[in-house]
């Protein structure tokens, strides 16, 4: 399956509805997506009647997210860490499961920042501890560990962005108005997960290269119990997803 397909199947999977929700009147803003993808969380924001602007790097994702034709919304292709040509005065800023990919958030934010009107909010979503399943033995938890350490260090991802938003939203000189402890079907649940999830979770692990690179001829044996894990009826998360809701001073 297509990593598009893949984010449009999980749409239904997000707890989005709550934090729409939880947004102020969307009629007549100009909101940014950063790390747009398929565009479907676009979509949401401009059936509520702002006008968005949506960037990502992925060329593919983008086309999907063109083809939706939507009137009020707009599609580039851009590094999000380098938007200071972004001729925009936008009043939302709104950005899922994408500030991980920039461990150093706060400096990203910095730029960030100049793209929004004083008082123009921010709703950042994101994972904390994605491989946080139990029971899982303890070589494999070492590996999962391993894996997200080295990806720390080499600054492509941090795993545990979600508990760090705040804080990084507070020193760039935001407002922290709420933070959202999120149900997720696919991320943060107890009990068995249905077929469609594993499935979902074995399609991710397929496209970690790097943790196959890092666990040699130990990756399948990795990846099978943690799937069996997902199924178990005692199976619980410590994984957490998180939305900051901030206004810019």
């Amino acid at each position: 399956m297509s990593l598009s397909n893949e984010y449009k199947r999980q749409f239904a999977w997000r707890a989005w509805p709550k934090i729409f929700d939880a947004l102020p009147v969307l009629q007549g803003q100009t909101i940014l997506d950063l790390g747009c993808g398929i565009g479907d969380q676009s979509a949401e924001i401009a059936d509520r009647g702002a006008r968005v602007i949506g960037i990502d790097m992925n060329e593919d994702l983008l086309r999907e997210a063109q083809a939706r034709s939507l009137g009020n919304a707009e599609f580039r292709r851009a590094d999000l860490c380098t938007l200071s040509d972004l001729d925009v005065a936008a009043d939302g800023l709104w950005c899922s499961f994408t500030a991980a990919y920039f461990p150093d958030l706060p400096s990203v934010l910095a730029s960030w920042a100049k793209l929004l009107r004083p008082g123009a909010w921010v709703a950042m979503t994101e994972i904390d501890d994605l491989f946080g399943h139990e029971p899982l033995g303890t070589r494999n938890k070492e590996l999962l560990e391993a894996y997200a350490r080295d990806a720390l260090a080499m600054k492509r991802y941090d795993f545990h962005m979600g508990r760090k938003l705040r804080g990084h939203l507070e020193r760039s000189g935001f407002t922290v108005s709420r933070v959202l402890d999120l149900d997720d079907q696919e991320l943060s649940f107890a009990g068995p997960a249905r077929p469609e999830i594993i499935e979902a979770w074995r399609n991710r692990f397929e496209r970690l290269k790097l943790l196959r690179d890092l666990c040699g001829p130990n990756f399948e044996q990795l990846k099978e119990e943690f799937l069996a894990c997902l199924a178990r009826a005692d199976h619980r998360s410590k994984a957490k997803v998180y939305c900051c809701m901030a206004t810019k001073c």
